[in-house]
This record gives C-alpha cells, sequence and structure tokens, in this order.
C-alpha cells in the first residue's frame, strides 16, 4: 500500500509512515532557494516559526479517519518519522528529544487535551486552574504555582474545552457557557465560556490520586497521629454514622476512602455521587452517579432520585460523595433507618457549621419542616463529624473530631474528642500542633459496648493507640 503519492515531489516512494485518505494530499511549499547564491539555499527559521511550519506540514500530511483507532505509543513512533522526513527536507534542525517532544505534543492535540495531558500524567499535581490560553496554573503539595505549559491560542484552548464536554455527550458554547464533566480517569472538570469568562475559556481540573491512601500514610504525611487515627478506625468497625466536613481540596474524599477500607468485606455498599470519585475496595460496592440534563433539557437525575432509589436496594451502608442539596434529609432518613456506618462529605468551616449546613439543606429539600424537628432528626442520625482542613504551609490535617451528644432544648450539644491547637512554626516551615483530647465517655457507648469495643476506645484515648 502506498502511503504517498507515486509522483510526489520528492521523486522516490516514502517510507510506510501514516495512511492518508484518498483525497489529495495538502502539497508543502517548496525550499526557500535564492537565485542568486548557492549558499542561500534555505533561509533560516526561528525556532518558534520552525516549530510552527514543522506542526503545520505534519497536521496537513494526515488523515484523522486513519489514525483514529492508532494506538498512541504507536502514533507517537509514526508522527516523529514524519517530523524527521520534513524537517530533513526543509533543513530544520531538531535534536531526537525536540522530535519526540513535538511528536508528544500533535497526539495530544489530535486525540487528548493538548497541553493538559502533561500536567494529568503527573501524579504530584491535584489541581489544574486553566485562566485563559495563556495562563495555567497548579497546585502541588497544596501550594499553586504558575505552569509553563500554554495553549497556542484561545482556538485551541476552545477545541480542546468543546473536546471535553463532547465526551460526555454536553456542549459547551455562548449558549451554554458552564458545564460540569468527568474525565476518563474521573478528574472532575469545571468549563466556563465567554461571555462569562473574560479573559477566555476558564478551565478547572480536579485530579484524584490513582492509590487510595490508608490511615498509616496519613500518619506518615502529619495528616493526623496515631491516636486519633485509632478512634477512627473504631468509629468506622462500630458503624458509627460519620460526616467529613472541610474546605475545597482539604482532603475529604482521601480520608473517607482511609475510612471505607475498614468496612467489613460483607457488607453491601451502595454509594452516590455526582461524580465518581470514591475508590472502595470491598467486593460488594453498588456505585450510583447522577446524571445533567441532555442537549435538550431533559433526563437529569440528580442525587436525591439517587438516595432515595439506594434505600430500595438493600445497602448495609450508604456513602454519599457530597451532600450538597435537598439530598441531606434522604441521608439523614437513612441513617435513622437501619442504616448504620453511613458516611458523607460537606463542604463548612467547623463541625458546628457542619450541622447548621445540613440543617439549610434540609429545609431546602423539605419545605415548611420546623427547625427543631430538624435538629431532631440530625442529633438521632448523625454520630462524628470530621473536621479537615489545608493550611498554609500546604499540609491536610484533621482539626477536630467531635461527637453529637443529642439535644437540649432547641440546641444539639456537641463535645471535642479531638482539637488541633497550633502551637507554631518549624524551622521546615511546616506548622507545629497538638490534639486537644476528651476522655469523658462518648453518647455512643452503648453501641461500641455492643461491638465489644468500649475498652479498645478507652485504651485508645488513654495514648494507647496500639
Amino acid at each position: 500500500m502506498s502511503y504517498l503519492q507515486p509522483n510526489s515531489r520528492f521523486g522516490r516512494r516514502e517510507a510506510p509512515v501514516i495512511p492518508v485518505s484518498e483525497a489529495p494530499i495538502i502539497a508543502l511549499p517548496p525550499v526557500l532557494v535564492s537565485p542568486s547564491r548557492a549558499s542561500d539555499r534555505v533561509r533560516p527559521a526561528a525556532p518558534s516559526a520552525a516549530i510552527a511550519e514543522l506542526r503545520t506540514h505534519c497536521l496537513a500530511r494526515l488523515d484523522p479517519a486513519a489514525i483514529a483507532g492508532m494506538p498512541s505509543d504507536r502514533l507517537i513512533d509514526d508522527i516523529e518519522t514524519l517530523i524527521s522526513e520534513i524537517a530533513t527536507q526543509h533543513r530544520i534542525n531538531l535534536n531526537a528529544r525536540e522530535q519526540r517532544e513535538l511528536a508528544e505534543e500533535l497526539v495530544n492535540d489530535i486525540t487528548g487535551l493538548g497541553p493538559l495531558e502533561r500536567l494529568l500524567a503527573d501524579d504530584s499535581i491535584n489541581d489544574i486552574m486553566v485562566n485563559g490560553p495563556k495562563k495555567i496554573f497548579v497546585e502541588r503539595r497544596g501550594k499553586v504555582f504558575q505552569s509553563n505549559a500554554q495553549f497556542r491560542d484561545v482556538a485551541h484552548l476552545v477545541n480542546v474545552c468543546q473536546r471535553i464536554a463532547a465526551g460526555i455527550g454536553r456542549r459547551i458554547d455562548e449558549s451554554s457557557p458552564m458545564v460540569d464533566a468527568r474525565l476518563a480517569d474521573g478528574s472532575r472538570v469545571n468549563i466556563v465560556f465567554p461571555p462569562l469568562a473574560l479573559d477566555g475559556p476558564y478551565v478547572s481540573i480536579r485530579k484524584f490520586g490513582k492509590k487510595v491512601m490508608d490511615f498509616t500514610q496519613l500518619v506518615g504525611f502529619g495528616a493526623l497521629t496515631p491516636q486519633v487515627a485509632r478512634i477512627l478506625e473504631l468509629s468506622s468497625r462500630a458503624r458509627l454514622n460519620i460526616i467529613i466536613s472541610g474546605g475545597t481540596g482539604s482532603g475529604k474524599t482521601t480520608l473517607m476512602n482511609a475510612l471505607s477500607q475498614l468496612i467489613d468485606p460483607g457488607e453491601r455498599v451502595v454509594t452516590v455521587e455526582d461524580a465518581a470519585e470514591l475508590q472502595l475496595q470491598q467486593p460488594h460496592v453498588v456505585r450510583l452517579e447522577t446524571r445533567p440534563t441532555s442537549l435538550e433539557g431533559r433526563g437529569e437525575v440528580n442525587q436525591r432520585d439517587l438516595v432515595r432509589n439506594a434505600l430500595r436496594m438493600r445497602p448495609d451502608r450508604i456513602i454519599i460523595g457530597e451532600v450538597r442539596g435537598g439530598e441531606a434529609f434522604d441521608m439523614l432518613q437513612a441513617m435513622n433507618t437501619g442504616h448504620d456506618g453511613s458516611m458523607s462529605t460537606i463542604h463548612a468551616n467547623t463541625t458546628r457549621d457542619a450541622l447548621s449546613r445540613i440543617e439549610n439543606m434540609v429545609q431546602m429539600g423539605s419545605m415548611g419542616l420546623p427547625s427543631l424537628a430538624i435538629r431532631s432528626q440530625i442529633s438521632s442520625s448523625v454520630d462524628l463529624i470530621i473536621q479537615v482542613e489545608r493550611h498554609r504551609d500546604g499540609g491536610r490535617r484533621i482539626t477536630q473530631v467531635t461527637e453529637v451528644c443529642g439535644l437540649e432544648g432547641d440546641m444539639i450539644l456537641m463535645n471535642d474528642i479531638f482539637h488541633f491547637e497550633i502551637q507554631g512554626e518549624g524551622p521546615d516551615g511546616r506548622l507545629r500542633g497538638e490534639y486537644r483530647v476528651s476522655r469523658i465517655q462518648p453518647s455512643f457507648q452503648e453501641r461500641l459496648v455492643y461491638f465489644g469495643l468500649n475498652r479498645e476506645w478507652a485504651a485508645a484515648l488513654a495514648g494507647d493507640a496500639g
């Protein structure tokens, strides 16, 4: 099979590179030759102009239909060969590394997300924030830095945004300028388009780790102490209903994944999420994910619909990725109707604020329910609230472990089992502190006795983390 036209102006049949369509190939511009001097056979081009020229010629030689199903590794190798050929013909000097980088860049532009592919492949990056084509910021270890990656122009960024939206059957344009999406690796994406975005499209990507962390690793990172880890392990084994509270990027999902590893393998767990982030390791897990409205504005399935349906699926525990609306009422119903050990996350600044937010969201979803009835439901449903924060040194730490003790009048009583107090900053810039511990008997003592964990709980509070 011929991969170039037989009457190619280069005077020979080239080695196979990439299949092309039957349509005529776009002719390459002739080498610039000076009529007066033989030494001026090639007009030197600036490096950036040479790269742009190579990119243009390569794209002109590629047939999208032919390369659509090719493996990425083979496609990179073939395009690298094509780049070497064209660079030789046009007297453009590129070393092997530059040819490989250009080949990877072209493949990312054709089949992937352009300059974002390299950032997505970097496991040290947690967040990617695109503020227009020339400004891309990343978060590493809790700190935000500007990346040297860039899009060529606004059109290049627009093309990548539309490819992301099309991957989930959505569209992004001026008539529909906002979209939430999920990449193939589970990363969550939010896109804002002009005219709402003033400096070109804005893209926010929250990546999720490929490996699930356990409490041993979290202790090693300084997110908690062995004593706190032991208490949380006993809380999960005792099937306490747990809310994990914190801000964006504070580590709520990471902590929930660690807690979920302690669930008995024989239990049936149903997860409900807006975007699938949880990585449960149990054999009996049923994963549910919401569905946005279609292009016609129909077919939406929200978290509340899924939580209600989960109650009919014979779950032992229900885990809700994040409560943010009327599904808070259904979550409390699940926790209070035999699904002990259920868990969820919520955005809040303190454990007390978390209860206030749950109350507000229940009122949003159940108009007319009095505050006292909602607080009574909360106090009888939620056992433990864990507050996580991202501190100014970039570290993510558990700052509060609070039990919900009950209702007195119209006030929910709470007790901090652990409260992290910052004491200063070390020579390495890391914050130093310690936990203040409350050793009073918890309100769920009967449950600890039922599971035979009361002595272990008391020993852990006394300082024996073993």
